[in-house]
């Protein structure tokens, strides 16, 4: 009988993603043994120290993968090389930021989560729970657990481990983007928008997995790349198989056909949660579609370009067109990142191994300018009116285009970074944007993709007209100016987080009386705890650092940029 052998796991190797996953479990016996009273301080410190921690792992086996490439571990399940770094190392910055964000609370003590996630919206048993201050720390070990999967999902080596982390990366984001603290029943549909549709794209990819293996025998992406240089009779598993995948992993990076969540989700979710999703997510996801394009399907690009180019080019296009009539500061913003994953495509769909660095630096300055926006977007609030020389309470986001009107002359550094962010967006010079872009479009034109090129060059100067837009209105627009979204389509948001009022009188129009309460809402920046500022101060250092001196980091992201089979 022979002797069972214990297999060698090089722990170290596997650090970045174990140690955000052990806080995230660290985190969940916080919620059930620390006292309620110091429960928040130890879960906001955990979340902070576990992404730093995961940063400083990264960099530490930063040099034994640059000398030697990289090395496959548990079997090949996972890759870690040096791609792989440079992607947990990116997330795991982003996530450290995101945290801050999410962490912070505004001068009134509320955060942006609702006291019982799990209550009725506009019930009693909301209200008392708002009443008696309860706060939802369970927020932080679902993060951990979504930036654990996210660590992972960019690194692994077989279908079945990128299906794993896929789950474990998506299923607290379901939870998370329902628990915003205004307008819950937006929240709420939008989070079960997400459910729904992302649970029909992992049935889809799982689908497009089990055909895969039907083709190869094996799940290992090396197995299977070696798999499609052999003459088969069923090279039909093989294309359906990879176009189902590929329809999983466009999904999670909002790519047009697979966009339509996008929109609804980055609105209805808390804010500091939909710029966690907009940069982290589409990091991780974007790392490992560029394994499986560039590892496992390289041989089928006649096979798949047509699909590929189809998506890219529609991507851009539907991102940029749509974002144009957007009135909603977050709707422009999903839209932008729409468009802004066909430029990434524009890289990946290029097949060169100049791309590699491009889509990496890419994705490192928009995360860094998505979390700044967003969380300027958390910090720009709507006032109620008050009585006399007292100001009202302040309510929920000041999402609408016409509320940020003006927004220059009474806070003019917070319009300043904002305006900063947008055109890094726009890929404006002198900014990580304008260096991003340039990198990937460079990258198709060298492989070939030229007209990749031409398109997402037409689409980036038709994106500067609405980021232009906003930072005029910011700077030179006054109260009423912002277009058609200050009549009947402005109020409805304002309402949403205002006090209940008595039933319209008889003989007055709806209309009137939302435009009515609309007016009587302005547009105030909230005082808060300053972990916000921190990490928007961060984001700008970072954009416009990129954008002047990228040299640095693209030698570095280059000097790493090579995949494993």
């Amino acid at each position: 009988m022979n002797a069972f052998t214990a297999p060698e796991i090089p722990w170290s190797l596997l650090s970045p993603a174990l140690i955000v996953l052990l806080a995230a479990v660290a985190g969940v016996l916080v919620e059930a043994f620390v006292p309620a009273r110091v429960r928040r301080p130890v879960q906001v410190t955990l979340g902070l120290a576990a992404p730093a921690a995961a940063l400083i792992a990264v960099a530490a086996l930063w040099s034994g993968v640059a000398s030697d490439g990289g090395t496959a571990v548990l079997g090949g399940s996972l890759v870690v090389d040096g791609p792989t770094l440079v992607l947990q190392g990116t997330i795991a910055l982003l996530a450290l930021l995101s945290i801050l964000v999410v962490a912070d609370r505004t001068d009134t003590g509320e955060d942006a989560f609702a006291p019982s996630a799990a209550a009725v919206p506009s019930s009693d048993y909301e209200e008392l729970a708002r009443r008696r201050g309860l706060q939802q720390t369970e927020v932080y070990p679902l993060l951990l657990f979504a930036v654990g999967g996210m660590l992972i999902f960019p690194a692994a080596g077989d279908l079945l481990t990128l299906f794993v982390a896929l789950e474990v990366l998506s299923l607290p984001l379901y939870l998370l983007t329902g628990m915003a603290r205004r307008r819950r029943l937006l929240s709420q549909e939008a989070a079960m928008k997400y459910f729904l549709l992302g649970a029909f794209a992992s049935a889809i990819m799982l689908f497009g997995i089990a055909l895969l293996y039907g083709y190869s025998g094996s799940l290992r992406y090396s197995d299977i790349a070696e798999q499609t240089l052999q003459v088969t009779g069923v090279d039909g598993l093989l294309l359906v198989g990879a176009v189902l995948v590929l329809t999983g992993l466009l999904f999670k990076v909002g790519a047009v056909p697979f966009h339509t969540w996008t929109p609804d989700v980055y609105q209805g979710a808390p804010t500091p949660i939909t710029g966690f999703m907009a940069a982290c997510t589409k990091v991780a996801a974007f790392g490992a579609l560029l394994r499986i394009v560039y590892v496992v399907l390289p041989d089928l690009e006649w096979d798949l370009s047509v699909v590929l180019w189809t998506v890219a080019i529609a991507t851009m296009v539907v991102g940029t067109v749509a974002a144009l009539v957007q009135t909603d500061i977050k709707r422009i913003l999903a839209y932008s990142s729409i468009a802004h994953a066909g430029f990434i495509l524009t890289g990946i769909v290029a097949l060169d191994e100049s791309a590699i660095p491009a889509v990496l630096f890419y994705l490192l300055a928009y995360g860094a300018a998505t979390i700044g926006a967003f969380g300027i977007v958390w910090l720009v609030r709507e006032r109620a009116a008050g009585t006399g020389d007292e100001p009202g309470p302040v309510l929920g986001e000041a999402t609408r285009l016409s509320q940020w009107a003006g927004l220059g002359r009474t806070n003019p550094v917070l319009a300043v970074t904002f305006a900063l962010f947008l055109l890094s967006f726009a890929g404006i010079p002198l900014t990580a944007g304008f260096i991003g872009k340039f990198a990937v479009f460079s990258a198709a034109v060298e492989g070939g993709a030229w007209p990749l090129a031409v398109v997402g060059v037409l689409s980036s100067a038709a994106a500067a007209f609405f980021y232009v837009r906003i930072i005029v209105l910011m700077f030179f627009g006054g109260a009423g100016d912002g277009g058609a979204d200050d009549a009947t389509g402005a109020a409805p948001a304002a309402v949403a987080d205002a006090p209940v009022e008595a039933p319209t009188p008889a003989g007055t129009t709806a209309t009137a009386t939302l435009v009515e309460k609309s007016a009587a809402t302005t547009t105030t920046v909230v005082g808060s705890e300053g972990f916000a500022v921190v990490a928007v101060a961060v984001c700008a250092v970072l954009t416009v650092a990129l954008g002047i001196v990228p040299s640095p980091v693209l030698d570095l992201i280059g000097d790493v940029a090579q995949l494993l089979p």
